[in-house]
């Protein structure tokens, strides 16, 4: 076993089935306040077993144990009672303060982000979904590594007075950080073959969609239902991981890419976010956000500002997106519909991605977002111009065709601006004979 491995098995996360106790404190400042319903689902997320809850409130954490002595001596007798091998802060904790607890408790604590990334570590199936969690773990960890070895003699600092303990801590550290620089190479290497990719289907002028939402909101089944993929899907936090990205066919845009992300969360760890950032991407540089919102979730619209939150940090919120309201069969008097603004764009769409219901509504405003330049018109090819008229049979674009006494055909065609002039282009036929002098102007401003 090489020193690295030793280090990471010191600090290996609690297998399934542990009996928890979980912390929940309400903070004053409204921004650091947490739901003790989703600390309960992340736990059961990572596999453990919570018997119990502590609850409380406090106007600030304590310095040394986040939460008061006369709360330590009640979590104490909770983990006597339970004989609980973990407790579980629906917080951020120190160093520090995860150090005095588990001296206090006699048993393993662990912070919110510390059970995020446990999660995370169990979900990752790909070579970068598993890099990105061992960064994330490492950096999380490396502020916390003086835990692994109170059991070896420290003395205190100086030329001449540093123990065994300090020593091996400074060479773990070193461990680590080279390990962290060797992710770091690896991930800039995946992070240019995603630019490649993405700079291929942009000169294909392939346009992206990028699936986005709180965890757990049903993106991983509306993918499903969109792309007829089976993505792994299930009632749990952060189901999904990994990216992926599948071709779909939009009316009047032709393909498109369709990505599946990782869930948000109500303050995602920002180490997590620093990792996921290449996977994040996707996401930033899409043509149009498709942001899924669980409609039947009491706190959808905290969810939402979360969501909104997270994209503003990694420079998305300014991407257009579409509201998709997931969730109705579980709602009653709730049909499938298209929601538009005063000017009649789509802004939000009501679906079950469960049922399939309401995922040809999804589609129409997904083409209505995307299709805004579109010829639509009855045109005449002559029978000499058969090479015309396949490309735009090939192009799928001919709606219904007749013929006069002359043999001309006469066509009625549907498709994006920029296709149909590529195509006269192809057959050297001026683009002013079906365009007049409107060539370069938008259908809507015609």
């Amino acid at each position: 076993m090489n020193r690295l491995t030793e280090v990471l098995f010191v600090f290996e996360r609690p297998e399934s089935g542990e009996c928890a106790i979980l912390v929940h404190i309400d903070m004053a400042d409204e921004a650091d306040r947490e739901s003790p319903k989703e600390l309960e689902e992340l736990a059961l997320s990572a596999g453990a077993d919570p018997v119990d809850i502590l609850t409380g409130s406090r106007h600030q954490p304590s310095p040394k144990l986040f939460i008061g002595s006369g709360k330590v001596e009640e979590l104490k007798a909770m983990v006597r009672q339970y004989d609980a091998e973990l407790v579980i802060f629906n917080h951020s904790l120190s160093p520090g303060q995860e150090r005095n607890l588990e001296r206090e408790l006699q048993c393993r604590v662990l912070d919110r982000t510390g059970l995020i990334l446990d999660i995370f570590a169990q979900r990752a199936r790909t070579h970068e979904g598993k890099l990105q969690v061992e960064l994330a773990q490492l950096e999380h960890m490396s502020t916390r590594l003086v835990r692994g070895w109170t059991h070896l003699e420290r003395q205190k600092g100086g030329i001449g007075l540093r123990g065994p303990g300090e020593t091996q801590l400074e060479t773990d550290r070193r461990l680590l950080r080279a390990r962290i620089k060797s992710i770091l190479k690896r991930l800039e290497k995946v992070r240019k073959q995603r630019d490649q990719g993405r700079r291929a289907r942009s000169r294909a002028e392939v346009p992206g969609l990028s699936l986005v939402g709180y965890t757990n909101a049903g993106k991983s089944t509306l993918f499903n239902q969109l792309t007829e993929a089976e993505v792994y899907a299930a009632d749990q936090l952060f189901a999904t991981l990994d990216p992926t990205l599948r071709r779909i066919e939009v009316a009047d845009v032709g393909q498109a890419i369709l990505a599946d992300t990782v869930g948000f969360i109500r303050h995602l760890p920002h180490k997590l976010v620093e990792a996921f950032r290449a996977t994040l991407q996707e996401t930033t540089e899409a043509t149009l956000l498709l942001h899924v919102i669980d409609a039947f979730d009491e706190d959808r619209q905290e969810h939402i500002d979360e969501v909104n939150a997270v994209l503003a940090e990694i420079n998305a919120d300014e991407v257009p997106c579409l509201e998709v309201y997931n969730k109705i069969d579980r709602m009653t008097g709730i049909e499938p519909r298209i929601d538009r603004n005063d000017e009649g764009v789509p802004v939000r769409v009501w679906v079950s991605a469960a049922t399939g219901q309401g995922t040809d509504l999804l589609f129409q405003a997904i083409s209505e977002r995307l299709a805004d330049d579109v010829f639509h018109d009855s045109i005449q090819v002559a029978p000499s111009e058969g090479a015309f008229r396949a490309l735009l049979y090939g192009q799928g674009a001919v709606l219904n065709e007749t013929y006069d006494d002359a043999g001309e055909s006469h066509l009625e065609v549907r498709l994006q601006r920029k296709d149909f002039m590529q195509i006269l282009s192809k057959v050297s036929i001026p683009a002013e004979r079906y365009l007049g002098a409107d060539v370069n102007k938008p259908e809507w401003l015609q």
